[in-house]
Order: C-alpha cells, then sequence, then structure tokens
C-alpha cells in the first residue's frame, strides 16, 4: 500500500487550508474531544464523549469565540464479525455561550461495515440523523468512506503511530429549507499511548452548501479516547 502516504495527506488538506484563508465565507475552529469506550459484551459496546467548539479565525480575523459544548452517548450492536448497529443521542448546548445559536438535540441511527486489506482496514459507515431544535427540525443523512492504518509494521502495538483518513457526504432537508449538501475531507494521526489509551491530532476541511453559497471550515481536532 506504498500509494498511501499520510504526510502527504495532512499537508494538502493544510495547504488548501492555507489558501482558502484568503477566500470569502472561510472560518477555522478548534475541537478538543474526551471519548470513553466501554464493552459489556462481544455484542453490545457503548461510548460517551464530550467536546468543545470554538471559533479561532473567521472574517479575516484571528479570534476566539466558544460556540457550543457537547456530550454525546452510542449504544453499538455487533450483527457479523465486521458490521454493526448504533443508536446515538447527542446534547448540543449553545445557549451557554454568546451569539444566537440555539441548543440542539439529535438522534442518530448508524450503520457501519469494515474489511481488510493487508494492514489497511476500510470503513463504510451511513447515518441517519434528526437534528432537532426549538425551531425546526432537520434531517440529515450522511456516508463515509474511511480508512486506518499502522505506520509502523502491520500491527498497531503500544507507544506506535496510526493513521485515519475519511471522507464523508451529507445531505441536510427540511420543511421550508432547501436541500443543503456538504463534502468532508479529514486526516488523523494517532498514538497508542497504552492498551486503552489513544491520543489523536487532525485536520478537517468542509465544503458546506456547495450547490448554492459555498461556506468553507477547517476544524482543528484533538482527542483523548479511553478505553475502560
Amino acid at each position: 500500500m506504498s500509494f498511501i502516504n499520510p504526510p502527504k495527506i495532512l499537508f494538502c488538506l493544510f495547504f488548501l487550508s492555507s489558501f482558502l484563508r484568503g477566500q470569502d465565507n472561510f472560518t477555522t475552529f478548534i475541537e478538543p474531544r474526551i471519548a470513553f469506550n466501554y464493552e459489556l459484551s462481544k455484542l453490545y459496546s457503548h461510548n460517551w464523549s464530550v467536546a468543545n467548539r470554538s471559533t479561532i479565525y473567521e472574517s479575516s480575523e484571528l479570534e476566539f469565540n466558544a460556540l457550543q459544548f457537547d456530550i454525546g452517548h452510542f449504544s453499538n450492536f455487533r450483527i457479523g464479525a465486521s458490521q454493526n448497529l448504533s443508536l446515538g443521542l447527542l446534547f448540543r448546548y449553545s445557549e451557554l455561550f454568546e451569539g444566537e445559536n440555539i441548543n440542539e438535540f439529535r438522534i442518530t441511527e448508524q450503520y457501519n461495515i469494515i474489511s481488510r486489506s493487508n494492514k489497511v482496514r476500510y470503513g463504510h459507515r451511513v447515518r441517519v440523523e434528526q437534528r432537532i431544535t426549538s425551531l425546526l427540525t432537520i434531517h440529515r443523512f450522511r456516508y463515509r468512506f474511511a480508512l486506518d492504518m499502522p505506520l509502523e509494521g502491520q500491527n498497531l502495538d503500544v507507544g506506535e503511530s496510526y493513521f485515519i483518513g475519511n471522507t464523508e457526504t451529507l445531505l441536510n432537508v427540511g420543511k421550508d429549507i432547501k436541500p443543503i449538501y456538504e463534502q468532508r475531507f479529514a486526516a488523523n494521526f494517532g498514538w497508542l499511548l497504552s492498551s486503552k489509551t489513544k491520543l489523536q491530532f487532525g485536520l478537517e476541511y468542509r465544503l458546506l452548501n456547495f450547490t448554492e453559497t459555498i461556506q468553507h471550515r477547517t476544524l482543528l481536532l484533538s482527542s483523548l479516547n479511553f478505553s475502560l
């Protein structure tokens, strides 16, 4: 799999981000996250996460503005050796911060299937979401293709690094609003700190509403993942 070069992929995303900073409708966010994974049985596991998103660049100016705080939960049910179904709930608190944002309650139904080729793992994920606020409900349909691989040897061992890359297509629809299409690209590098702890950093580029007024978004991502 020599055609996969994770450092070049991340460099290209950073280069694209720097280029887009000179464009209109461009915003950069930071989003740290902490996640806890717990397996109750071979067929059932669940995940809790907390995350915060803040603006650091908008309208050609550097600024810090906290936007939202998320608390999320997923229940995962294995239905085969490489497939699972999941149900997720998310509470997004935005009214705690300045601005006109409103709180959101989100329900997610998910199907995920994984395959392997040598040391590379491929994933296909389909999500259907109901994003509920006091103003309206938006139905969002998502498909993501992802791959991940250890960067040292055939298997990921403690102290070693790994790469995750993905692209995702989204469609948002709702009553009295036009369909909104979105495309996302992400590259992440991580380290297996211990048998139950991972630290991960990455960059995600989002092309929002690309059939109407295009908006560019870049997220600087970090996450600390614990398996309990």
